[in-house]
């Protein structure tokens, strides 16, 4: 027995799907990368489904496709009821067949919860409801509109079979406009698509039957549907029970995926390290249970081989779809498949950069594989050789420096990584041991074990200065030193006041003192959260898992707002509500004064004063670059490079792409 199949006896086994045999079980399902241009798809789309296919994805589903005007949702949704998108798909489709992975195109259509700013049409529902999407209401369909829809969702579904799809896959999730129609909240009509269970089967089952009516019997057929917990009358599990029997004995689908959450609960639809793991594998069980032909997949906080195998072999689904984690590491079918499972990049569950860009319309990325939406520029981590191998020295092992010493040496020069504290991962590491985000740890472990392996000379407790790194005698030296707290208590909602007044006393701390345990608090914590990210409700939730009495002050209208697009931040504000912990929103510290703040509400100039016992600063840092200072003054002979926090204090996505761009560039 191998050591793949003995660690993965369940996942990497065929499974017969319609006309077309899986190679294995592990799937890349469908999610908005939004790479399109013009509403074509474009040589990013290519690059970046192309490395999942090489990385060993037995299935790729691409991302949703409206299917006439009132469905689109984002700018970067492809055109729709047009042709010219045909041999664009067709290079993704030839591309990825080659490496044995079938191809399927999700087909959709939100119905009332679209997007009129993308869209320029108004919504399209069964009863008329509002948009969870926007502000916007919907207009209730006739009977003709229906028609319309119908034949717009089979017209697309010959296209993509004309691209060389092997396949569809029609979103009925997240309350999509199929789920409209089967739920008896948002179908209120009284005629032939409405009122008992089988009228309000109708829709989909003459969709269903049209579409395979049209593309003939060799063409694999899915529906993807989402069970949400949190507003279960939407659609109740029992329903989607009863719901995917009734198609499953009609043979109309060939294939099911389940996923959470919602347009009424949108924290669910990609969960964050808050959500339990193998969040959707309970209701991909159920709805295996009420299904005898259908295969069923499921999706949703499946982080790992070891998870998705599991969910094979205890009989939850027939199949699992991992999103993120093949966006973190493309190839993580491959290395699982090849008895490497340490060798996957592990993914954060943090949403940055996938959801995150998504949410401000723009193509997605990932924070730990910054090439993600970069391969047909960098590639996917299969790394051209330096035709000259290079002495690197990295100073500084957090992200930035990592990724850099890492992508550097497996391009074949001679790295070395010096680091002055005893552990890699710099303040991520802090992050790390923040509640439930130990994902980060994982991360940070993972790169230890790839420099190792790559042969970087790793050097722990080794603080660097500039004569050492002078008489280092490196080609090329990638500073990446970090960042520190700035000492002023600079705060957004009053910009003009540089200091914040009180900020040397004794009992004020920063959040890298919280969680590298330096800080001496008191019971009562105020903590001002000036950055409205993970450094400032993370905190927070630390102080408050350590049983302080927390109060949040930030010049925001919403505590955690840059999590917004993350769909982090109502999790996070729930956790910390729990804890009693209060929020003083669209406020400042105007000053401390020792047992005491007087805080100043921005919307009226009021201020009041409220007691703790200690302050505890999330605001902006400022560069450690004293050693890139002295090294321009010296006019060195070797290549100087300054990357991460140390150029500019920013969020770590900007750490792991200029780690990698800088190594790539040598």
């Amino acid at each position: 027995m191998t050591t793949t199949t003995a660690q993965f006896k369940h996942l990497f086994t065929p499974v017969d799907l319609g006309h077309k045999t899986l190679k294995h079980r592990l799937n890349f399902g469908a999610h908005t990368a939004n790479m399109s241009n013009d509403g074509l798809p474009s040589e990013r789309h290519h690059g970046y489904y192309l490395e999942r296919a090489i990385g060993g994805a037995a299935m790729i589903v691409v991302e949703p496709v409206p299917v006439h005007g009132p469905a689109v949702l984002t700018r970067g949704n492809f055109r729709h009821s047009d042709d010219s998108v045909i041999p664009h798909f067709r290079k993704i489709t030839d591309s990825c067949h080659e490496y044995g992975t079938v191809m399927i195109q999700q087909l959709y259509h939100v119905g009332q919860h679209g997007d009129w700013d993308n869209s320029f049409l108004p919504n399209w529902s069964p009863s008329g409801l509002p948009s969870m999407h926007d502000h916007d209401a919907s207009m209730a369909m006739s009977i003709q509109q229906i028609d319309e829809v119908i034949d717009a969702f089979t017209a697309a579904a010959v296209r993509a079979q004309r691209a060389g799809f092997d396949g569809c896959e029609l979103m009925a999730a997240y309350n999509a406009i199929i789920e409209q129609f089967w739920s008896t909240f948002t179908n209120r009509r009284d005629d032939h698509y409405g009122g008992s269970f089988e009228k309000r089967m109708n829709f989909s089952v003459r969709l269903l039957d049209a579409i395979r009516q049209a593309v003939g019997p060799d063409f694999i057929i899915g529906i993807c549907t989402s069970y949400d917990p949190v507003v279960p009358d939407v659609l109740p599990l029992e329903m989607m029970q009863e719901i995917a029997s009734y198609h499953d004995a009609r043979g109309l689908m060939d294939y099911v995926t389940v996923g959470t959450g919602g347009y009424y609960n949108y924290t669910m639809i990609i969960p964050v390290a808050l959500h339990e793991d193998q969040f959707g594998v309970p209701f991909a069980a159920k709805i295996r249970t009420a299904v005898k032909h259908a295969k069923v997949q499921a999706e949703s906080h499946i982080r790992t081989p070891d998870a998705a195998d599991y969910a094979i072999g205890s009989g939850a689904a027939d199949m699992v779809s991992i999103v993120r984690g093949q966006i973190a590491d493309p190839h993580l079918a491959n290395k699982a498949m090849q008895g490497r499972p340490q060798d996957i990049r592990p993914c954060l569950s943090c949403n940055q950069m996938c959801w995150g860009r998504r949410a401000r319309d723009y193509w997605i990325s990932c924070l730990i594989n910054p090439s993600a939406g970069r391969e047909f520029e960098w590639g996917g981590d299969r790394f051209t050789r330096a035709e000259v191998p290079r002495n690197v020295l990295v100073v500084g092992g957090g992200p930035a420096g990592c990724e850099a010493a890492r992508v550097a040496a497996e391009r074949g020069h001679e790295v070395a990584l010096v680091e002055a504290s005893g552990q890699l991962g710099g303040q991520f590491r802090l992050a790390g041991l923040q509640p439930r985000r130990a994902q980060i740890l994982d991360y940070i472990d993972w790169f230890e074990r790839q420099l190792h392996k790559l042969g970087v000379d790793l050097r722990l407790n080794t603080p660097f200065f500039t004569e050492d790194i002078i008489a280092f005698n490196a080609d090329v030296v990638i500073l990446a030193t970090g960042s520190m707290p700035s000492e002023n208590g600079f705060q957004r909602g009053i910009p003009t006041s540089e200091t914040l007044p009180g900020i040397t006393r004794d009992n004020v701390w920063y959040a890298e003192d919280v969680m590298n345990r330096s800080a001496r608090l008191g019971q009562s914590v105020l903590l001002l959260d000036d950055v409205g990210t993970w450094k400032g409700v993370g905190t927070a939730l630390y102080l408050a898992d350590k049983q302080h009495q927390v109060s949040i002050v930030t010049p925001y209208p919403v505590v955690g707002r840059e999590l917004v697009r993350t769909g982090a931040d109502l999790a996070v504000r729930e956790t910390l509500r729990r804890a009693g912990t209060r929020f003083f929103c669209e406020s400042v510290v105007s000053e401390w004064r020792t047992d005491h703040a007087l805080i100043m509400d921005l919307l009226d100039g009021t201020i009041t004063q409220e007691p703790f016992d200690s302050l505890v600063l999330a605001t902006v840092n400022v560069p450690v670059n004293d050693i890139e200072l002295e090294l321009l003054q010296r006019e060195p002979d070797f290549e100087v490079h300054v990357i991460g926090d140390s150029l500019s204090p920013r969020q770590a996505p900007a750490a792991t792409y200029e780690g990698r761009k800088i190594a790539l560039a040598l």
